[in-house]
């Protein structure tokens, strides 16, 4: 993606747009913007906190109705920002802050049951896709995913294997569920596509052939293409998932992608956990908790990298052969998230060995410049950081000298908009990648309410 133009220091304003323009309006989300206005002490970060944490309501929600062989059901189509397409990682990931208010606002109520929904009917459209178009019998409007060699779909905006695809749809209906104990929007379809989640897991981990799914684009980036005729490199079939791509939808260099592994572990648990409340017979909780033990025994064993100096640590990316790659990507999952995830503890043994390397040079996707330091990825190149892995050092925190460095190089590179973005360069915050980011923005907001409820002495 191009870098945005350069754009001169300023005093931030609020950048939301003017409520008759806004797409959604929650009136609980107004009243907690308005109450952490007040009691935030730096007027910079206040007006942050207002501009970016209702971007996704703001800016990227539409709303509707749709009728089903059950009737009228709500409909939610979330876009990322300055794509016209629906994520499933990113649709759930950007609504994740809302989850504490949606039972006290019934129009958040609905936005839930609408994107439970629509979630499920996109993952009963295709499992394989991360991307889908508002329209389901329409073609994808995504320029480069027009002549993809693969099985692509009507309603499908990009066909790139994810296994945090299927796992964030999961981690949203657990969430809404312990939020409110509605189980109003697990119906029927909904239980046949966390089926089909399932199902898919099982039939990537290939134990006895490659699966349906291949991927092969015309590219001039070796981040775009999966090796083999689009089935990805060898593995040994140990009982770990295969994915073709990274949450940040870049090829696998090794596809069992660790970090997503122990994802689909944990999101499997939450199926079991959501059990019969949500009308999931024994069988299938069985099917859910013993996958997710398959998974987490596997990642154990073949899933940990030794460094130079001796330290184990998680790998990013294995093959069951005993290869692996170490490194982390600013997207979440990485390493780095696990415990915002509810992989591990922050205080994990492991987990803090892996956090200590992936923040330091030992990573060749860490940059450390005169705006700052954090991860980047191959996604949009070297020396480029990631807001997103600022706020994730520091949602993935107790310290308060890391919680403070990583807040104020966040408010000292937006480069005067007012707005977080996908990354920016490591001495040049005016360089940086996509201007309208939603999930980068309310991320952001969430980090602004932890810091409140866990550390208040260091905002208020």
């Amino acid at each position: 993606m191009a870098l945005a133009g350069s754009v001169k220091a300023e005093t931030v304003k609020s950048g939301r747009p003017p409520v008759v323009e806004r797409k959604f309006v929650s009136p609980a989300i107004e009243q907690v913007i308005s109450q952490t206005k007040k009691k935030l002490k730096d007027k910079q970060l206040a007006t942050l906190f207002e501009t970016c944490f209702p971007n996704t309501l703001d800016t990227t929600v539409t709303t509707s109705v749709i009728m089903t062989e059950s009737g009228a059901k709500p409909d939610t189509f979330i876009i990322t920002g300055d794509i016209d397409a629906m994520w499933l990682r990113d649709s759930s990931a950007q609504v994740w802050p809302y989850l504490t208010y949606a039972a006290k606002d019934k129009a958040l109520t609905t936005l839930f049951h609408g994107l439970i929904g629509r979630q499920a009917r996109c993952i009963l459209l295709d499992p394989y896709a991360n991307a889908y178009m508002r329209d389901p019998t329409a073609k994808t409007n995504i320029e480069w995913s027009q002549s993809d060699d693969t099985d692509m779909k009507p309603g499908v905006a990009e066909r790139k294997w994810e296994i945090d695809s299927l796992c964030y749809p999961i981690r949203l209906a657990h969430g809404y569920w312990k939020a409110t104990s509605d189980t109003t929007p697990f119906d029927d379809a909904w239980r046949q596509a966390m089926r089909t989640v399932v199902a898919t897991f099982k039939t990537q981990q290939r134990k006895t052939d490659q699966g349906p799914y291949r991927f092969l684009r015309e590219a001039t980036s070796s981040s775009e293409m999966m090796p083999l005729n689009g089935y990805g490199a060898p593995t040994k079939k140990v009982g770990l998932i295969h994915s073709g791509f990274r949450p940040s939808d870049d090829a696998c260099v090794l596809p069992f992608l660790i970090p997503s592994n122990l994802f689909a572990a944990r999101s499997l648990r939450h199926l079991a956990e959501m059990g019969a409340s949500v009308g999931f017979d024994a069988a299938f909780r069985s099917e859910c908790s013993n996958l997710a033990d398959e998974i987490g025994m596997a990642a154990a064993q073949y899933g940990k990298h030794r460094m130079p100096d001796g330290t184990v640590v998680w790998a990013y990316e294995a093959d069951g052969f005993g290869n692996t790659l170490f490194m982390d990507d600013a997207n979440t999952p990485g390493l780095l998230g696990l415990p915002y995830l509810g992989v591990c503890e922050m205080d994990d043994t492991l987990y803090q060995a892996t956090r200590a390397a992936i923040w330091s040079d030992a990573n060749p996707y860490f940059f450390k410049g005169t705006a700052g330091e954090g991860i980047g990825g191959p996604h949009i190149g070297m020396d480029m950081i990631w807001p997103m892995s600022l706020i994730m050092r520091a949602l993935t925190s107790a310290d308060e000298v890391e919680i403070t460095q990583s807040l104020t190089t966040l408010k000292a590179t937006t480069a005067g908009t007012g707005f977080i973005h996908e990354s920016f360069h490591k001495d040049d915050p005016a360089k940086f990648t996509r201007a309208w980011f939603a999930w980068a923005n309310t991320l952001f907001g969430e980090l602004v309410l932890d810091i409140v409820k866990r550390k208040p002495k260091l905002v208020v």
